[in-house]
């Protein structure tokens, strides 16, 4: 396996050598487990954790061993550590397309203008100059008295969408909650109303800072097989061309067919946008798919409560990656997933140590480790529609991603600030720490949409979402903020997310001790933690109110 060679590798000295990071309370979260565990998950043997293949017994295999050395039961159905997750698979092969504009072809190769998929069942994808329309950012949402479609019919047409949505351009428009991303700036939504819609397929035009991430991210995460969940229509959810094109690709176009990309842009920011034919303008696509059905599994483990045991604490994290794709420049083509997330799996693994070493709490702990999150938060998704305990006596959750491996920090982020009554017990535990509490820097992100604890928030339950953020408190700050940057700007979801020796763990394990000391205050407590009032997710969570006394 390749060690990372980056600014990380300056952040050296004897703190890092340190097998014990400080923690209070009767057990100290250990920063040599958490490196082990990382080291062991993000190894080139388990070949980047791709669900469904070969690594995933291995997964399974590691984390439940470690789960049972901790004092934990089988927590799934049945008395087994897993719970079955059923997927459709989709493999896109011997991709053709492009555009034909003013009797002009132009062709767009698959990963470099245009990456091109679909969940759609089928073996054969064949659309030919089908028009095309830009229908602004695709979003229909009637509680805003907003309407990019209006009357326009694109039943088998291809719509061309913006990521994201209009406040990200003019936070000061307030129509989807400023800078904060909501769920109809996520791509998953701007496929399922394209669906909705009677479309033959969508173009996402990337860019990268509404999107909050780069091309490069684009290619590996499409690139891949993809899956979805068994749906009973896929054909009322499901588009045959799902695809993202370059901005570059998108300027081009609308300038052939005599329009004005940027001013078209700025004319999706409001109510009275009308849907615009791109005149004169074709899309084809051709490709085979492979559609095969696959069974992956969610990880699960519990300690029973020791008075209410039928009442659940949840802390989880996604153990799956990308797997093994196409090389990089270096030649590597597994993709690791040391940060994202094989941090946050040896997080759970670390919090079940802890917990298991303790006094045995009130309310049932539950650790669940999801498969799916990169196929699009499907295992989570599957556990909140098929949960194995009730959502409606599930007291909270607390959802861990890609943590901090950097150092020391000022602050701990709340992603998704403002939604839940954890964000006051978070609060109160880091500010005991002597750091601050505060919403994210980054709400434009959508990051509250892209992690596993949305499908269970979505149904009701109040999940916390927290990370590390804030100045570094130790030196070299300079070497810190550059390796910090290095992993945002090269190494998320490439080949280059790597364990690294040189980690400084401890930020890490200062996160650790907030979601441990919130959870095991509300485990002995009989406390029922709520949404604040305007959250969308209260009504959910109301309708089952009975059942919590």
């Amino acid at each position: 396996m390749r060690l990372t060679v980056s600014a990380a590798a300056l952040i050296a000295g004897a703190l890092l050598s340190a097998t014990a990071a400080a923690a209070e309370g009767p057990v100290a979260f250990d920063t040599a487990k958490l490196s082990e565990h990382v080291r062991v998950l993000a190894s080139d043997e388990f070949q980047g954790r791709g669900i469904a293949t070969p690594a995933e017994d291995m997964v399974i295999g590691y984390l439940s061993e470690q789960y049972a050395a901790a004092g934990f039961q089988p927590g799934g159905p049945n008395g087994a550590w897993t719970q079955d997750v059923t997927l459709n698979r989709f493999t896109a092969s011997n991709v053709q397309a492009g555009l034909r504009v003013g009797g002009e072809s132009i062709p767009l190769n698959q990963g470099e203008q245009i990456v091109i998929s679909t969940r759609l069942p089928g073996s054969h994808v064949d659309l030919a100059d089908k028009p095309l329309v830009f229908v602004g950012y695709g979003i229909d949402a009637p509680e805003r008295n907003w309407d990019d479609f209006k009357d326009v019919d694109v039943r088998g047409k291809i719509i061309v969408v913006l990521v994201n949505d209009a406040d990200f351009e003019d936070a000061s428009l307030n129509t989807f909650n400023g800078r904060a991303m909501t769920y109809y700036g996520r791509w998953t939504y701007k496929y399922e109303e394209a669906a909705r819609k009677g479309a033959a397929g969508v173009l996402i035009v990337h860019e990268s800072a509404p999107a909050s991430y780069g091309w490069g991210t684009v290619q590996n995460s499409w690139q891949a097989p993809q899956f979805d969940i068994v749906r009973e229509n896929p054909a009322a959810e499901r588009t045959a061309v799902e695809a993202w094109i370059q901005r570059d690709v998108a300027v081009d176009l609308f300038r052939r067919s005599g329009l004005d990309f940027e001013a078209l842009k700025a004319q999706a920011r409001s109510r009275d946008f009308r849907p615009v034919e791109l005149t004169g303008a074709t899309f084809s696509a051709s490709y085979d798919l492979a559609t095969s059905q696959v069974t992956t599994h969610n990880v699960i483990a519990r300690l029973p409560g020791s008075t209410h045991p039928d009442e659940t604490i949840l802390y989880t994290g996604h153990w799956d990656h990308i797997g093994v794709g196409a090389p990089d420049a270096n030649g590597d083509a597994i993709f690791n997933g040391a940060v994202d997330n094989a941090t946050g799996t040896s997080g759970l693994l670390e919090l079940a140590r802890v917990y298991g070493a303790g006094p045995r709490p009130e309310r049932s702990i539950v650790m669940i480790s999801f498969t799916g999150e990169e196929s699009g938060l499907l295992g989570s998704e599957f556990y909140a529609a098929n949960p194995v305990y009730p959502l409606e006596t599930t007291v909270a959750g607390f959802n861990i991603d890609a943590m901090n491996v950097y150092g020391r920090v000022s602050a701990v982020d709340i992603i998704g600030h403002g939604q839940s009554e954890l964000d006051e017990l978070v609060t109160a535990v880091t500010e005991s720490q002597g750091r601050v509490a505060r919403p994210e820097a980054n709400p434009a992100g959508g990051s509250y949409f892209r992690s596993d604890h949305f499908p269970l928030a979505k149904r009701g339950v109040p999940m916390a979402y927290v990370d590390g953020g804030g100045d570094f408190r130790d030196e070299p700050i300079a070497a810190r903020n550059a390796a910090r940057d290095d992993y945002t700007g090269h190494r998320y979801h490439q080949a280059d997310d790597e364990w690294s020796a040189d980690w400084d763990l401890r930020g890490q394990v200062e996160d650790l001790q907030v979601i441990y000391e919130v959870g095991s205050e509300l485990a002995n407590s009989r406390d029922w933690p709520g949404w604040k009032d305007g959250s969308e997710f209260g009504p959910a969570r109301a309708a089952s109110a009975n059942a919590r006394q």
